[in-house]
């Protein structure tokens, strides 16, 4: 959970400053880094817009089925657009695939996070449960 903290505070966030924006590698960090990421920045923002260009798309678009197909999401918006990015190797602009996905808490989102906390054995409420 250590490495999920790091990454919300050394997050850039670019063009609009949302502090609820994951941006989406498919090389850098595992799956369910952002996964685990999405969910923490659910509890904290009430919703969650995952970001990817290109060949990340597919891999936003699992981020966002895992979460929908466990209970804890649902979709608001999807959004998908096309960026001029400036390729360095040939100098001339190379236009790239874009797809925002925004998604919410669902109804059970809290309730399912409490019981997975649980089962863990920490507590997420900071409840004395006996």
């Amino acid at each position: 959970m250590e490495e999920v903290t790091e990454a919300v505070n050394n997050l850039s966030v670019n063009d609009s400053h949302k502090k609820n924006r994951i941006q989406v590698s498919n090389t850098k960090k595992p799956l369910f880094f952002y996964v685990n990421l999405a969910k923490r920045y659910m509890q904290q923002h009430n919703e969650v817009e995952l970001s990817a260009l290109g060949m990340a798309i597919a891999t936003v678009v699992t981020i966002a089925e895992i979460l929908k197909n466990n209970g804890l999401a649902i979709e608001k918006k999807i959004m998908t657009s096309t960026v001029d990015i400036k390729d360095e190797s040939r100098g001339r602009p190379i236009q790239k695939a874009k797809i925002e996905i925004l998604l919410g808490k669902s109804e059970k989102f809290d309730e399912l996070m409490a019981a997975a906390a649980e089962e863990r054995g920490d507590d997420a409420e900071g409840d004395e449960h006996s």
